[in-house]
């Protein structure tokens, strides 16, 4: 009779049930490390774009920002400068037919003040706080979280 070295149908399955118990552990972590590094795009976006407002302010005969942002992915520009080639679009969506717009909304009586938001998946973050009242109106997506980053005008 031969001594064959194998491991046993038990033996795999424990190890096999012991490999599950790890992912199962680690993947809410990943998820988690995902939405913070889209909230943080977010985060980095709408400081671009305010940066881009305010060249764009600086270059106008009368100092305001525009009515409104051109759409996700469009160019930010008036007759002769280029401020923002692309502007930047939410996270979770990709330019084309879906690509989403952060919140932006200038000021109706004074066009010198204006709103930026954008929509955070971590709710508990240090800046998030109440999104706008119309950001759902005017982003074209709402937020499920209902906590946004927001910048005014510097």
């Amino acid at each position: 009779m031969k001594n064959k070295k194998a491991f046993t149908l038990i033996e795999l399955i424990v190890v096999i049930a012991i490999l599950a118990g790890f992912v199962a552990l680690l993947f809410p972590n990943f998820m988690e490390v995902r939405m913070k590094s889209r909230d943080v795009q977010r985060k980095s976006d709408l400081k671009s774009l305010q940066k881009a407002l305010e060249l764009y302010k600086q270059n106008q005969t009368l100092p305001d920002y525009p009515a409104t942002l051109p759409t996700a992915c469009g160019t930010l520009n008036d007759a002769t400068v280029v401020y923002m080639q692309k502007t930047p679009q939410e996270p979770l969506t990709k330019c084309g037919s879906d690509a989403k717009n952060y919140y932006y909304a200038r000021n109706g009586s004074d066009s010198g003040k204006y709103i930026l938001a954008a929509c955070l998946e971590i709710a508990n973050d240090a800046a998030a706080s109440a999104c706008p009242v119309d950001f759902a109106a005017n982003s074209n997506f709402t937020c499920s979280t209902n906590k946004c980053y927001q910048l005014n005008e510097p």
